[in-house]
Protein backbone atom coordinates (compact mmCIF):
# COMPACT_ATOMS: atom_id res chain seq x y z
CA UNK A 1 0.00 0.00 0.00
CA UNK A 2 1.38 3.40 -0.98
CA UNK A 3 1.80 6.26 1.50
CA UNK A 4 -0.99 8.15 -0.27
CA UNK A 5 -3.31 5.14 0.07
CA UNK A 6 -2.48 4.83 3.75
CA UNK A 7 -3.29 8.50 4.30
CA UNK A 8 -6.65 8.10 2.56
CA UNK A 9 -7.42 5.08 4.74
CA UNK A 10 -6.55 6.98 7.92
CA UNK A 11 -8.71 9.94 6.89
CA UNK A 12 -11.59 7.61 6.07
CA UNK A 13 -11.40 6.13 9.56
CA UNK A 14 -11.33 9.59 11.09
CA UNK A 15 -14.24 10.86 8.99
CA UNK A 16 -17.18 11.85 11.13
CA UNK A 17 -20.32 9.74 10.91
CA UNK A 18 -23.47 11.61 9.89
CA UNK A 19 -26.30 10.29 12.10
CA UNK A 20 -28.82 11.37 9.46
CA UNK A 21 -27.62 8.56 7.19
CA UNK A 22 -28.15 5.83 9.80
CA UNK A 23 -31.21 4.24 11.47
CA UNK A 24 -31.67 5.20 15.16
CA UNK A 25 -30.54 1.78 16.38
CA UNK A 26 -27.26 2.12 14.50
CA UNK A 27 -26.70 5.61 15.89
CA UNK A 28 -27.24 4.30 19.42
CA UNK A 29 -24.95 1.34 18.80
CA UNK A 30 -22.12 3.46 17.39
CA UNK A 31 -22.44 6.03 20.15
CA UNK A 32 -22.34 3.38 22.85
CA UNK A 33 -19.39 1.56 21.25
CA UNK A 34 -17.13 4.57 20.82
CA UNK A 35 -18.22 6.31 24.02
CA UNK A 36 -17.24 3.18 25.96
CA UNK A 37 -13.84 3.18 24.27
CA UNK A 38 -13.48 6.90 25.01
CA UNK A 39 -14.06 6.26 28.70
CA UNK A 40 -10.78 4.30 28.93
CA UNK A 41 -8.47 7.31 28.28
CA UNK A 42 -10.97 9.55 30.07
CA UNK A 43 -10.49 7.46 33.23
CA UNK A 44 -6.75 7.99 33.01
CA UNK A 45 -7.26 11.75 32.64
CA UNK A 46 -9.65 11.78 35.63
CA UNK A 47 -6.81 10.77 37.93
CA UNK A 48 -4.96 13.95 36.96
CA UNK A 49 -7.67 16.15 38.42
CA UNK A 50 -8.58 13.94 41.35
CA UNK A 51 -5.07 13.14 42.59
CA UNK A 52 -1.88 13.61 40.64
CA UNK A 53 -1.76 17.28 39.59
CA UNK A 54 -2.31 18.45 43.15
CA UNK A 55 0.04 15.79 44.51
CA UNK A 56 2.78 16.95 42.12
CA UNK A 57 2.16 20.56 43.16
CA UNK A 58 2.52 19.67 46.86
CA UNK A 59 5.42 17.22 46.75
CA UNK A 60 7.44 18.24 43.67
CA UNK A 61 6.98 22.02 43.63
CA UNK A 62 6.05 22.74 47.29
CA UNK A 63 3.32 24.98 45.91
CA UNK A 64 1.62 27.58 48.08
CA UNK A 65 -2.08 27.87 48.88
CA UNK A 66 -2.87 30.04 45.86
CA UNK A 67 -1.22 27.67 43.39
CA UNK A 68 -2.88 24.63 44.97
CA UNK A 69 -6.26 26.32 44.93
CA UNK A 70 -5.88 27.20 41.24
CA UNK A 71 -4.98 23.64 40.30
CA UNK A 72 -7.84 22.28 42.40
CA UNK A 73 -10.15 24.67 40.53
CA UNK A 74 -8.77 23.82 37.07
CA UNK A 75 -11.65 21.67 35.88
CA UNK A 76 -14.11 24.19 37.21
CA UNK A 77 -12.53 26.98 35.20
CA UNK A 78 -13.38 24.86 32.16
CA UNK A 79 -16.97 24.75 33.37
CA UNK A 80 -17.00 28.55 33.57
CA UNK A 81 -16.04 28.58 29.89
CA UNK A 82 -18.79 26.11 28.92
CA UNK A 83 -21.37 28.72 27.76
CA UNK A 84 -18.72 30.33 25.58
CA UNK A 85 -17.71 26.91 24.22
CA UNK A 86 -21.34 26.12 23.34
CA UNK A 87 -21.68 29.48 21.59
CA UNK A 88 -18.49 28.96 19.56
CA UNK A 89 -19.52 25.43 18.56
CA UNK A 90 -22.99 26.59 17.55
CA UNK A 91 -21.58 29.41 15.42
CA UNK A 92 -18.92 27.20 13.80
CA UNK A 93 -21.51 24.56 12.84
CA UNK A 94 -19.15 21.83 14.03
CA UNK A 95 -20.85 18.67 15.18
CA UNK A 96 -20.83 18.33 18.96
CA UNK A 97 -18.56 15.29 19.17
CA UNK A 98 -16.05 16.79 16.71
CA UNK A 99 -15.91 19.97 18.78
CA UNK A 100 -15.31 17.85 21.90
CA UNK A 101 -12.41 16.16 20.06
CA UNK A 102 -10.84 19.54 19.27
CA UNK A 103 -11.04 20.52 22.93
CA UNK A 104 -9.35 17.24 23.87
CA UNK A 105 -6.47 17.92 21.49
CA UNK A 106 -6.02 21.32 23.14
CA UNK A 107 -5.86 19.59 26.52
CA UNK A 108 -3.16 17.24 25.24
CA UNK A 109 -1.04 20.19 24.13
CA UNK A 110 -1.33 21.81 27.58
CA UNK A 111 -0.20 18.63 29.38
CA UNK A 112 2.81 18.39 27.07
CA UNK A 113 3.87 21.96 27.88
CA UNK A 114 3.50 21.29 31.62
CA UNK A 115 5.71 18.21 31.22
CA UNK A 116 8.36 19.93 29.10
CA UNK A 117 8.90 23.08 31.21
CA UNK A 118 9.66 22.22 34.88
CA UNK A 119 8.77 25.61 36.39
CA UNK A 120 5.98 26.12 38.93
CA UNK A 121 4.24 29.04 37.12
CA UNK A 122 4.23 27.09 33.84
CA UNK A 123 3.04 23.95 35.61
CA UNK A 124 0.16 25.83 37.25
CA UNK A 125 -1.00 27.68 34.12
CA UNK A 126 -0.94 24.69 31.77
CA UNK A 127 -2.25 22.25 34.36
CA UNK A 128 -5.23 24.51 34.90
CA UNK A 129 -5.76 24.80 31.13
CA UNK A 130 -5.54 21.03 30.63
CA UNK A 131 -7.94 20.30 33.47
CA UNK A 132 -10.27 23.01 32.13
CA UNK A 133 -10.43 21.16 28.82
CA UNK A 134 -11.75 18.04 30.57
CA UNK A 135 -14.89 19.92 31.64
CA UNK A 136 -15.48 22.44 28.84
CA UNK A 137 -16.77 19.62 26.62
CA UNK A 138 -19.39 18.37 29.11
CA UNK A 139 -22.45 20.23 27.68
CA UNK A 140 -21.54 19.01 24.20
CA UNK A 141 -21.47 15.37 25.28
CA UNK A 142 -24.72 15.74 27.20
CA UNK A 143 -26.35 16.93 23.96
CA UNK A 144 -24.92 13.85 22.21
CA UNK A 145 -26.51 11.57 24.81
CA UNK A 146 -29.79 13.45 24.48
CA UNK A 147 -29.80 13.05 20.69
CA UNK A 148 -28.50 9.47 20.41
CA UNK A 149 -30.01 7.60 23.38
CA UNK A 150 -33.70 6.96 24.07
CA UNK A 151 -34.96 8.44 27.38
CA UNK A 152 -35.62 5.09 29.05
CA UNK A 153 -32.15 3.81 28.16
CA UNK A 154 -30.01 6.89 28.69
CA UNK A 155 -28.98 6.25 32.27
CA UNK A 156 -28.26 2.58 31.58
CA UNK A 157 -26.04 3.25 28.58
CA UNK A 158 -24.20 6.09 30.27
CA UNK A 159 -23.58 4.18 33.50
CA UNK A 160 -22.33 1.10 31.66
CA UNK A 161 -19.82 3.21 29.75
CA UNK A 162 -18.86 4.93 32.99
CA UNK A 163 -17.88 1.56 34.47
CA UNK A 164 -14.92 1.41 32.08
CA UNK A 165 -13.90 4.94 32.99
CA UNK A 166 -13.94 4.19 36.69
CA UNK A 167 -12.17 0.84 36.30
CA UNK A 168 -9.32 2.31 34.29
CA UNK A 169 -9.08 5.29 36.65
CA UNK A 170 -8.62 2.90 39.56
CA UNK A 171 -6.09 0.72 37.73
CA UNK A 172 -4.09 3.66 36.42
CA UNK A 173 -4.05 5.42 39.80
CA UNK A 174 -2.65 2.27 41.37
CA UNK A 175 0.09 1.91 38.74
CA UNK A 176 0.96 5.60 38.67
CA UNK A 177 1.07 5.74 42.46
CA UNK A 178 3.50 2.82 42.54
CA UNK A 179 5.60 4.46 39.82
CA UNK A 180 5.82 7.81 41.64
CA UNK A 181 6.45 6.14 44.98
CA UNK A 182 9.95 5.16 44.00
CA UNK A 183 10.64 7.78 41.36
CA UNK A 184 8.69 10.96 42.06
CA UNK A 185 11.17 13.18 40.18
CA UNK A 186 10.05 11.49 36.93
CA UNK A 187 6.50 12.85 37.18
CA UNK A 188 6.99 14.52 33.78
CA UNK A 189 6.39 11.16 32.10
CA UNK A 190 3.06 10.93 33.87
CA UNK A 191 2.03 14.24 32.31
CA UNK A 192 3.01 12.87 28.90
CA UNK A 193 0.73 9.88 29.49
CA UNK A 194 -2.14 12.26 30.26
CA UNK A 195 -1.44 14.06 26.96
CA UNK A 196 -1.51 10.76 25.07
CA UNK A 197 -4.79 9.82 26.76
CA UNK A 198 -6.34 13.07 25.54
CA UNK A 199 -5.27 12.26 21.97
CA UNK A 200 -6.79 8.77 22.14
CA UNK A 201 -9.99 10.26 23.56
CA UNK A 202 -10.14 12.71 20.65
CA UNK A 203 -9.84 9.83 18.16
CA UNK A 204 -12.86 8.04 19.61
CA UNK A 205 -14.87 11.25 19.90
CA UNK A 206 -14.47 11.78 16.16
CA UNK A 207 -16.21 8.42 15.57
CA UNK A 208 -19.34 9.24 17.61
CA UNK A 209 -22.30 10.32 15.43
CA UNK A 210 -23.60 13.79 16.26
CA UNK A 211 -25.31 16.87 14.86
CA UNK A 212 -24.35 20.54 14.94
CA UNK A 213 -26.14 22.45 17.67
CA UNK A 214 -29.46 23.94 16.63
CA UNK A 215 -29.06 27.71 16.11
CA UNK A 216 -30.64 29.75 18.88
CA UNK A 217 -30.74 33.02 16.93
CA UNK A 218 -28.59 34.77 19.57
CA UNK A 219 -24.92 35.70 19.55
CA UNK A 220 -24.81 36.26 23.31
CA UNK A 221 -22.63 33.57 24.98
CA UNK A 222 -24.72 33.99 28.14
CA UNK A 223 -28.04 33.66 26.31
CA UNK A 224 -28.78 30.41 28.10
CA UNK A 225 -29.11 32.33 31.37
CA UNK A 226 -32.60 33.35 30.24
CA UNK A 227 -33.75 29.81 31.00
CA UNK A 228 -32.95 30.47 34.66
CA UNK A 229 -35.51 33.29 34.61
CA UNK A 230 -38.19 31.31 32.77
CA UNK A 231 -38.00 27.88 34.43
CA UNK A 232 -38.67 28.11 38.16
CA UNK A 233 -37.87 24.46 38.91
CA UNK A 234 -34.59 24.85 37.05
CA UNK A 235 -33.82 27.98 39.09
CA UNK A 236 -34.51 26.22 42.38
CA UNK A 237 -32.40 23.23 41.37
CA UNK A 238 -29.47 25.50 40.52
CA UNK A 239 -29.72 27.23 43.91
CA UNK A 240 -29.80 23.93 45.82
CA UNK A 241 -26.97 22.52 43.74
CA UNK A 242 -24.90 25.63 44.43
CA UNK A 243 -25.17 25.12 48.20
CA UNK A 244 -24.52 21.39 48.11
CA UNK A 245 -21.83 21.57 45.43
CA UNK A 246 -19.91 24.34 47.16
CA UNK A 247 -19.68 22.29 50.35
CA UNK A 248 -18.60 19.17 48.48
CA UNK A 249 -16.03 20.98 46.34
CA UNK A 250 -14.53 22.67 49.39
CA UNK A 251 -13.52 19.28 50.72
CA UNK A 252 -12.26 17.60 47.52
CA UNK A 253 -8.76 19.18 47.61
CA UNK A 254 -8.76 18.91 51.40
CA UNK A 255 -8.47 15.13 51.04
CA UNK A 256 -5.08 15.47 49.38
CA UNK A 257 -4.10 18.18 51.85
CA UNK A 258 -5.13 16.00 54.78
CA UNK A 259 -3.18 12.98 53.57
CA UNK A 260 -0.10 14.63 52.01
CA UNK A 261 0.64 17.62 54.24
CA UNK A 262 2.98 16.74 57.16
CA UNK A 263 1.04 19.24 59.28
CA UNK A 264 -1.66 16.59 59.89
CA UNK A 265 0.83 13.86 60.87
CA UNK A 266 -0.66 11.16 58.66
CA UNK A 267 2.46 11.01 56.48
CA UNK A 268 1.32 8.63 53.77
CA UNK A 269 3.38 7.87 50.66
CA UNK A 270 2.26 8.65 47.09
CA UNK A 271 1.02 5.11 46.48
CA UNK A 272 -1.20 5.03 49.60
CA UNK A 273 -2.57 8.52 48.86
CA UNK A 274 -3.48 7.42 45.32
CA UNK A 275 -5.08 4.30 46.80
CA UNK A 276 -7.29 6.37 49.12
CA UNK A 277 -8.16 9.21 46.75
CA UNK A 278 -8.53 7.33 43.45
CA UNK A 279 -8.36 3.54 43.64
CA UNK A 280 -10.76 2.72 46.50
CA UNK A 281 -13.35 5.39 45.58
CA UNK A 282 -13.17 4.15 41.99
CA UNK A 283 -13.88 0.58 43.07
CA UNK A 284 -16.93 1.82 44.99
CA UNK A 285 -18.04 3.78 41.92
CA UNK A 286 -17.48 0.71 39.76
CA UNK A 287 -19.80 -1.37 41.92
CA UNK A 288 -22.50 1.27 42.35
CA UNK A 289 -22.45 2.86 38.88
CA UNK A 290 -24.70 0.34 37.07
CA UNK A 291 -27.08 0.30 40.05
CA UNK A 292 -27.47 4.08 39.99
CA UNK A 293 -27.91 3.95 36.19
CA UNK A 294 -30.88 1.60 36.63
CA UNK A 295 -32.29 3.80 39.41
CA UNK A 296 -31.89 7.03 37.39
CA UNK A 297 -34.16 5.76 34.59
CA UNK A 298 -36.96 4.82 37.02
CA UNK A 299 -36.94 6.81 40.26
CA UNK A 300 -38.01 10.36 41.10
CA UNK A 301 -34.92 12.42 40.32
CA UNK A 302 -35.07 14.51 43.51
CA UNK A 303 -35.42 11.45 45.74
CA UNK A 304 -32.28 10.02 44.15
CA UNK A 305 -30.47 13.33 44.57
CA UNK A 306 -31.39 13.51 48.26
CA UNK A 307 -30.03 10.01 48.89
CA UNK A 308 -26.78 10.91 47.15
CA UNK A 309 -26.41 14.17 49.09
CA UNK A 310 -26.69 12.39 52.41
CA UNK A 311 -24.04 9.93 51.23
CA UNK A 312 -21.65 12.80 50.45
CA UNK A 313 -22.26 14.37 53.88
CA UNK A 314 -21.67 11.08 55.70
CA UNK A 315 -18.51 10.34 53.71
CA UNK A 316 -17.03 13.75 54.52
CA UNK A 317 -17.84 13.45 58.22
CA UNK A 318 -16.26 10.00 58.56
CA UNK A 319 -13.15 10.68 56.45
CA UNK A 320 -12.09 13.78 58.37
CA UNK A 321 -13.12 12.56 61.83
CA UNK A 322 -9.86 10.73 62.50
CA UNK A 323 -6.62 9.44 61.07
CA UNK A 324 -7.12 5.65 61.34
CA UNK A 325 -6.89 3.73 58.11
CA UNK A 326 -10.26 2.12 58.81
CA UNK A 327 -12.01 5.48 59.06
CA UNK A 328 -10.26 6.78 55.95
CA UNK A 329 -11.25 3.71 53.92
CA UNK A 330 -14.89 3.79 55.08
CA UNK A 331 -15.09 7.50 54.31
CA UNK A 332 -13.75 7.16 50.78
CA UNK A 333 -15.94 4.12 50.09
CA UNK A 334 -19.08 6.07 50.99
CA UNK A 335 -17.83 9.03 48.98
CA UNK A 336 -17.14 6.79 45.97
CA UNK A 337 -20.57 5.16 46.15
CA UNK A 338 -22.24 8.59 46.27
CA UNK A 339 -19.97 9.93 43.53
CA UNK A 340 -21.08 7.13 41.18
CA UNK A 341 -24.64 8.42 41.32
CA UNK A 342 -23.50 12.03 41.53
CA UNK A 343 -21.59 11.76 38.25
CA UNK A 344 -24.65 10.31 36.57
CA UNK A 345 -27.17 12.85 37.86
CA UNK A 346 -24.82 15.77 37.26
CA UNK A 347 -24.21 14.74 33.64
CA UNK A 348 -27.73 13.69 32.61
CA UNK A 349 -30.22 15.63 34.73
CA UNK A 350 -30.79 18.20 31.95
CA UNK A 351 -32.04 15.41 29.69
CA UNK A 352 -34.98 15.01 32.10
CA UNK A 353 -35.91 18.68 32.48
CA UNK A 354 -34.74 20.66 29.44
CA UNK A 355 -36.46 20.89 26.03
CA UNK A 356 -34.63 18.30 23.90
CA UNK A 357 -33.11 20.83 21.51
CA UNK A 358 -31.90 23.06 24.36
CA UNK A 359 -30.15 20.43 26.52
CA UNK A 360 -26.71 21.88 25.74
CA UNK A 361 -27.92 25.34 26.78
CA UNK A 362 -29.35 24.10 30.09
CA UNK A 363 -26.16 22.16 30.74
CA UNK A 364 -24.00 25.16 29.89
CA UNK A 365 -25.72 27.20 32.63
CA UNK A 366 -25.44 24.32 35.09
CA UNK A 367 -21.81 23.75 34.11
CA UNK A 368 -20.99 27.46 34.37
CA UNK A 369 -22.37 27.66 37.91
CA UNK A 370 -20.55 24.45 38.84
CA UNK A 371 -17.36 26.03 37.56
CA UNK A 372 -18.05 29.20 39.52
CA UNK A 373 -18.41 27.37 42.80
CA UNK A 374 -15.56 25.06 41.85
CA UNK A 375 -13.21 28.03 41.48
CA UNK A 376 -14.40 29.81 44.61
CA UNK A 377 -14.91 26.83 46.95
CA UNK A 378 -11.28 25.57 47.08
CA UNK A 379 -10.01 29.12 47.63
CA UNK A 380 -12.49 29.63 50.47
CA UNK A 381 -11.49 26.28 51.95
CA UNK A 382 -7.77 27.12 51.91
CA UNK A 383 -8.44 30.54 53.42
CA UNK A 384 -10.64 29.07 56.18
CA UNK A 385 -8.01 26.46 56.87
CA UNK A 386 -5.73 29.21 58.17
CA UNK A 387 -8.09 29.82 61.11
CA UNK A 388 -10.50 26.85 61.27
CA UNK A 389 -9.36 23.29 62.10
CA UNK A 390 -9.86 20.88 59.22
CA UNK A 391 -12.16 18.66 61.29
CA UNK A 392 -14.48 21.57 62.05
CA UNK A 393 -14.41 22.62 58.40
CA UNK A 394 -15.54 19.13 57.39
CA UNK A 395 -18.53 19.31 59.75
CA UNK A 396 -19.45 22.71 58.30
CA UNK A 397 -19.41 21.23 54.80
CA UNK A 398 -21.49 18.22 55.85
CA UNK A 399 -24.04 20.54 57.48
CA UNK A 400 -24.33 22.60 54.28
CA UNK A 401 -25.03 19.44 52.28
CA UNK A 402 -27.77 18.34 54.71
CA UNK A 403 -29.33 21.81 54.52
CA UNK A 404 -29.31 21.65 50.71
CA UNK A 405 -31.00 18.26 50.85
CA UNK A 406 -33.94 19.59 52.87
CA UNK A 407 -34.43 22.35 50.30
CA UNK A 408 -35.32 19.73 47.69
CA UNK A 409 -38.50 18.78 49.56
CA UNK A 410 -40.65 21.64 48.12
CA UNK A 411 -39.95 20.54 44.52
CA UNK A 412 -39.96 16.79 45.00
CA UNK A 413 -43.25 16.45 43.07
CA UNK A 414 -41.46 17.71 39.95
CA UNK A 415 -38.87 14.96 40.11
CA UNK A 416 -40.05 13.10 37.02
CA UNK A 417 -39.21 14.12 33.47
CA UNK A 418 -40.74 17.37 32.20
CA UNK A 419 -39.85 16.67 28.56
Amino acid sequence: MTINSRLHLIMARLRHVDPGTLPPQAVTRLTYRFDRLRQIPAGIIDTAGSTFMLLIAVQAYQAGSTEKALIAAGGNIGMLLAPLAVQVVEKSRWTTSRAAAYISILGAFCFLIAAAVPLLPVFVVFSVAALAATQALVPLMTQVYQDNYAPRERGRYYSRALVLRVAFAAAFAELAGLYLNGNFSAFHWLLAVFAAAFCVSAFFLLRIPSHPLRPSGSTDPLRAVRYVLKDRVFTWMLFVWMLMGSANLMMVPMRIEYLANPLYHINLDAHTIALLTSVIPSIARLIMGPIWGHVFDRINFFVMRMILNLGFALGIAIFFSGSSMTGLVIGVCIFGAAAAGGDLTWSLWATKFAPPERVADYMSVHTFLTGLRGVIAPMIAYQLLASVPLGRLSWLAAGMIVAATTLLLPVIRYGHSKQ
